[in-house]
């Protein structure tokens, strides 16, 4: 059986408690996978609110964090083929639509990559002499992205791409129905160089673990889908 770990600043850590995920074709255990607990949730959003105001992410440009994205997109594009076989594996999707949609996560990450340093404000008129009005833009601060189980990539990759390249940071909280893509995806985001608790990739059930994300004081969004 496979062991997976969370993903919390930087580390991959086994967690205190865990259960296992069926393969839906045979019914039989194949993985082992953390349940989260209030703590470790707590610690995952606090990990990312200390990259967000303290960490070397928050010294980037626009231009650094879509390059950093970009190479996310290229580990997706190179890891397409076994990540939708994982995602079948653990979910029971058809492998045809799993790779379909494995092939073109990457174009996501691209999109937002080039975005990153496209944010623009506006100059606004006024009616008072000698003044100017002008928006700037800026993150909003630690999302926790609640992702259902079946479509883990895809559903990630809409929430975590615009969120790097506005700069925030993030907790995605997998489906434990079907984490383990989540996982693997973690792996590549630790090759990418992004900073450590810029994006943590936690699962657990909906009490500990979702009502920690949906309730705690440093969030500042919830990106939630489902129905």
């Amino acid at each position: 059986m496979k062991h997976y770990k969370h993903y919390i600043n930087g580390k991959f850590s086994a967690g205190s408690e865990k259960f296992e995920s069926f393969n839906p074709a045979n019914g039989k255990p194949w993985a082992t996978f953390p349940a989260a607990s209030e703590q470790e949730s707590n610690l995952a959003i606090e990990s990312a609110h200390s990259a967000l105001y303290k960490g070397a992410w928050s010294k980037l440009n626009a231009t650094q964090r879509g390059k950093l994205i970009h190479k996310l997109g290229d580990l997706i594009a190179e890891n397409a083929s076994e990540l939708g076989e994982l995602e079948t594996q653990d979910s029971g999707k058809l492998a045809v639509e799993t790779k379909a949609q494995s092939s073109y996560v990457a174009d996501y990450y691209y999109y937002y990559a080039g975005l990153a340093d496209k944010i623009q404000g506006e100059v606004l008129p006024i009616d008072k002499p000698d003044m100017q009005v002008f928006t700037t833009r800026e993150p909003v601060g630690v999302v926790a992205a609640v992702i259902p189980w079946n479509s883990q990539q895809l559903l990630s990759s809409i929430k975590l791409a615009p969120a790097l390249a506005m700069g925030n940071t993030i907790v995605i909280k997998c489906s434990e129905l079907a984490p383990a893509t989540m996982f693997e995806f973690a792996k590549l985001v630790e090759e990418t160089g992004i900073p450590k608790g810029v994006v943590n990739v936690i699962t657990g059930y909906g009490d500990p673990c979702g009502k920690a994300l949906t309730t705690h004081n440093l969030v500042e969004k919830i990106a939630f889908t489902g129905g």
